[in-house]
């Protein structure tokens, strides 16, 4: 027996659609539009039965003509009555309704500016909240190590004190004897407009020991060093080792981040020191070959114009910037989400936290040394 539709008004509001024959899918079903159109017509019709004592047999098919009248009832103002469907067939729906379809229109929707400063300001906070937690649980791990009671592997900083200092000095002496070639070149130009190229070894010490020198080891070290932490973590991560120290009572902070700050602290105001001397080497390169200046002159203006108070202030930066590094790398591995995706993000994120930091870092250094006049 084919389907049929016949719909009925029981009562002021109500609808009643009587519902017979075989609805499968192997049969041509009626168009649930008549009921989509009465629906448009009628404001007044809130709630939808029907009589399913004629039916024969169903599938898919009257789900299907089910929901498809569902999506027209108003956002729910027009309740849909299944208590007069099969068991199955009310099961079915329940289940193809148990989580609604996002509406397509509305992920277009814009929230409005309050709202969008809202959200940001909510997820501000909970940044803070967690970097603020972080950084708490890294000092506890650096108060206890200075007791002997952290739990880390000694042989894990071994070879991060070797990755991070021997293995960096090729990067760090390239680009540090090329940033000292730069300074030589700038200064010079406007130096010997006045016969002074003398004061290319003044402006090349100073520049390398205040601010180059630890800048530049500082970004080298945050895209090579800082980066690698949060994949190594963040990859970890991915595979639940962190959740399996947790889970053997041993904590990750001290396990995994103790080692890394303590090989940047240890390693950067070294390379730094390098850094320094390296690009001072370029900036007597390119005076002693280009310019009037012979190697004991620049030698003795170098030493006229440092002293161990550049040095000091160049080296405590460099603690500063290696602190942050760590931190920056760290902290975007500990909080890396579950896909290998999230490892990538969470090193590109490390990288640039960590430069931000050390120019805000730097920017605060100035002010200071201006106020102190140093």
């Amino acid at each position: 027996m084919p389907p049929t539709l016949h719909i009925e008004t029981a009562d002021a509001g109500h609808l009643r659609v009587v519902l017979s024959g075989a609805w499968t899918l192997d049969q041509t079903t009626p168009d649930p539009q008549r009921i989509i159109e009465i629906l448009a017509g009628d404001a007044s019709i809130c709630r939808i039965g029907f009589e399913t004592s004629g039916l024969t047999a169903w599938d898919t098919a009257l789900p299907v003509f089910l929901l498809a009248i569902q999506k027209h009832t108003g956002g729910g103002s027009v309740m849909l009555d299944t208590s007069g469907l099969p068991e199955g067939a009310r099961r079915l729906v329940t289940l193809a309704t148990a989580v609604p379809v996002p509406d397509q229109g509305a992920t277009g929707s814009v929230d409005g500016l309050l709202v969008r400063i809202g959200k940001a300001t909510q997820r501000l906070g909970a940044e803070l909240v967690a970097i603020l937690g972080f950084l708490g649980e890294t000092v506890l791990a650096l108060w206890a190590w200075i007791r002997g009671r952290a739990r880390y592997r000694r042989t894990d900083l071994g070879l991060l004190l070797q990755d991070v200092g021997p293995r960096a000095l090729p990067i760090v002496t390239l680009i540090s004897f090329l940033v000292g070639v730069i300074l030589a070149f700038v200064g010079a130009v406007q130096l010997a407009r006045f016969g002074a190229e003398i004061f290319i070894a003044d402006l090349v010490g100073l520049a390398m020991a205040r601010e180059m020198g630890p800048m530049m080891a500082a970004v080298i070290m945050a895209g090579r060093t800082g980066a690698a932490f949060a994949a190594q973590i963040g990859t970890m991560q991915v595979n639940q080792e962190v959740d399996a120290l947790r889970t053997l009572g041993i904590s990750p902070i001290e396990f995994l981040v103790l080692p890394r700050v303590i090989a940047l602290v240890v390693m950067m105001p070294l390379l730094t020191l390098y850094a320094i001397l390296v690009g001072i080497f370029g900036g007597l390169i390119v005076s002693v070959n280009l310019f009037d200046v012979t190697l004991i002159q620049y030698w003795n203006a170098t030493l006229a114009s440092l002293n161990i108070e550049q040095f000091v202030i160049g080296l405590s930066k460099s603690l500063v910037f290696g602190v942050l590094i760590a931190i920056a790398g760290c902290y975007q591995g500990i909080k890396t989400g579950g896909s290998a995706a999230a490892v990538g993000a969470a090193a590109t994120a490390a990288v640039v936290s960590a430069i931000v930091a050390i120019v805000v870092a730097d920017g605060v250094f100035a002010v200071l040394l201006n106020a102190l006049e140093l």
